[in-house]
């Protein structure tokens, strides 16, 4: 029998921490020798964001540099794991109703996705599918969809989600890199509470009085109700890990699922 799969959901930040060892990635490197094996990796990040939802199915998905501004050794990296067809037709299949689309190369792994298993991965050697986010459709879709998606953990895919519960680059804060604004911790502290209360009920959150400033845009949002949807199936609670705000206006609070010793 297959062993079940944890599920996370990253806190990812900069780009930058793909090359950098910090607290962040010294713990993503900690956690990546505590899970299991997994047949292949589920990626739900941030950074595709588009009007429909599509699957990565080519066999060799490439490096996404989806930014600007950073370092030439930032551009040349490059993590160059296997995809998964099969994986991507198992999703396609179990995620019905919803339609899901097989991308046979217009996308690949995007920063979000790679910034993060450069270092619980960091051999590039477990097969890599990533899970594009539908910008059309409500926070409670998401939520939904991720609860259909919970059988994939019985049959060896891990399930990560990559984002920011707090992200807001318009009120970065320069001055305060090892901590956040005093809405934000307010914020991530309320998110955190429903997660291990209530993870189903996560979207509470939205009636939070800082929910527009911590969330301006849904996209980083959105791959923590990933993990909060598979919880919410399992009547699971999620354990808090790497808690803690950066330069003001970001969380880099995570979650994990589901993870034994």
């Amino acid at each position: 029998m297959t062993e079940k799969m944890p599920a996370l959901f990253i806190g990812h930040g900069s780009p930058m921490n793909t090359l950098e060892q910090n607290r962040w990635t010294e713990g993503w490197r900690a956690l990546g020798q505590r899970l299991p094996a997994p047949r292949a990796l589920l990626v739900v990040s941030a950074h595709w964001y588009i009007g429909t939802t599509a699957v990565t199915a080519m066999p060799s998905p490439r490096t996404i540099h989806d930014f600007r501004g950073f370092p030439p050794e930032l551009f040349a990296f490059q993590y160059p794991a296997p995809g998964a067809p099969d994986v991507a037709g198992e999703v396609a299949e179990i995620a019905k109703p919803t339609q899901v689309a097989l991308d046979g190369g217009q996308w690949g792994l995007d920063h979000g996705t790679w910034s993060v298993l450069a270092h619980l991965f960091p051999k590039a050697d477990v097969p890599v599918v990533q899970l594009s986010i539908d910008a059309t459709k409500p926070l409670e879709h998401h939520l939904e969809l991720a609860a259909r998606l919970a059988p994939l953990r019985e049959k060896g895919i891990l399930i990560v989600g990559s984002g920011n519960v707090v992200h807001n680059l318009r009120l970065l804060d320069w001055q305060k890199p090892d901590s956040g604004a005093p809405w934000a911790h307010r914020f991530d502290e309320e998110v955190a509470r429903l997660m291990q209360e209530s993870p189903g009920e996560v979207l509470k959150s939205m009636a939070h009085p800082d929910y527009a400033n911590a969330v301006p845009t849904p996209d980083h949002f959105i791959p923590m109700l990933s993990l909060a949807g598979l919880a919410a199936a399992e009547e699971g609670r999620p354990e808090v890990m790497f808690e803690s705000c950066t330069m003001g206006s970001l969380s880099m609070t995570s979650y994990a699922l589901g993870l034994t010793a």
